[in-house]
C-alpha cells in the first residue's frame, strides 16, 4: 500500500462506514469523518474541500464537481440501505428516516412514490425505537447491524428495489470536490486511496472486526461497487429525472472531473 500524506488533514471528509474503506485506504490520517448529512453541511460551510458525499447533495445544489470513475454504488441488493417495515408497504403511514441519510431519504421517497405510495416522512428520533416503529429507513453500518442480526421485520433493500425499477445501478455517494481549489492535487490523493483499496480488498475484509468473514466478503465484493462508469452515470441521470418527477428538485447536471 502507498501511504498517502500531505497538508490536507481534515479538509477531506468521509463516512465512518465499512463501505468507504476501499475508497480511503492509506488516506486515514487525512480524513475527517461524519455522517452523509454532516459532510454535506461541512462542504456548504467551507470546512472541507472534498467529501465522499451523498449524490443528492451534488444533484440538488449544483455547487460541486464529481470525481470521475469512483463511487459508492450497487447493481442489485446493497444490504446497507434498507427500509425495515413491520406492516405491508401499502399500509405504512409513516416512514422514519435515519437522521444520517440524504440520498437514501430521497431514494425511499422515489421508490415508494413509483408504487403510488406517499407515507409521511419523519426523522427517526432515537435508533433504539427501530424495533417498535412500523417502517424505518436505515443506512450504513446501522443497516448492516440490523440485517445481520435477528429481527422480525420485512426488509426492502433499496438497491435491489432500484435495480428492479430501472434496470440500472444506483450511485449513493461520490467524491465531491469544491470548485475554485486545487482539484488536481486532491484528485491524485483520492485516486490513490481507491487504488490502494482495490489492491488490498482481501486485507480490508480480513481486518474488519465486525460481522463474520462471509458477510463482509459478500458485502464488499458482491453488493458494493466502487466504480463510476457509463452504467452508473445512466443510473444517476435516471435518479435525477425521478427526483424532478416527484417534486424533489431542483436537479442540476453533474459535472465530472478527472
Amino acid at each position: 500500500m502507498i501511504k498517502i500524506t500531505g497538508n490536507d488533514h481534515s479538509r477531506i471528509g468521509s463516512v465512518p462506514y465499512l463501505n468507504a474503506l476501499p475508497l480511503t485506504r492509506g488516506l486515514e490520517s487525512e480524513l475527517r469523518f461524519g455522517t452523509p448529512a454532516r459532510l454535506a453541511t461541512w462542504l456548504r460551510d467551507n470546512k472541507i474541500d472534498a467529501a465522499l458525499v451523498s449524490v443528492v447533495e451534488v444533484l440538488q445544489t449544483g455547487q460541486y464537481d464529481l470525481l470521475d470513475g469512483i463511487a459508492l454504488a450497487s447493481d442489485g441488493p446493497v444490504l446497507s440501505v434498507l427500509l425495515a417495515h413491520r406492516v405491508p408497504l401499502d399500509r405504512v403511514t409513516v416512514v422514519y428516516l435515519d437522521p444520517a441519510s440524504l440520498t437514501s431519504a430521497s431514494l425511499v421517497r422515489v421508490l415508494l412514490a413509483e408504487r403510488g405510495l406517499h407515507p409521511e416522512m419523519r426523522v427517526l428520533p432515537d435508533y433504539r425505537l427501530t424495533g417498535d416503529l412500523e417502517a424505518v429507513l436505515l443506512i450504513g453500518n446501522r443497516a448492516l447491524d440490523f440485517v445481520y442480526g435477528p429481527h422480525t421485520h420485512s426488509v426492502l433493500d433499496l438497491g435491489e428495489a432500484w435495480r428492479e425499477l430501472t434496470g440500472l445501478p444506483f450511485v449513493y455517494a461520490g467524491w465531491a470536490l469544491r470548485r475554485g481549489i486545487d482539484q488536481c492535487r486532491l484528485s491524485k490523493l483520492l485516486r490513490q486511496g481507491h487504488a490502494n483499496g482495490m489492491a488490498e480488498l482481501d486485507q480490508i475484509i480480513a481486518e474488519y472486526p465486525r460481522y463474520d468473514a462471509a458477510f463482509r466478503e459478500r458485502y464488499l465484493r458482491t453488493c458494493m461497487k466502487f466504480e463510476l462508469g457509463d452504467a452508473e452515470k445512466a443510473g444517476l441521470a435516471r435518479f435525477g429525472e425521478l427526483l424532478v418527477k416527484h417534486g424533489l428538485g431542483p436537479v442540476h447536471q453533474p459535472r465530472f472531473v478527472d
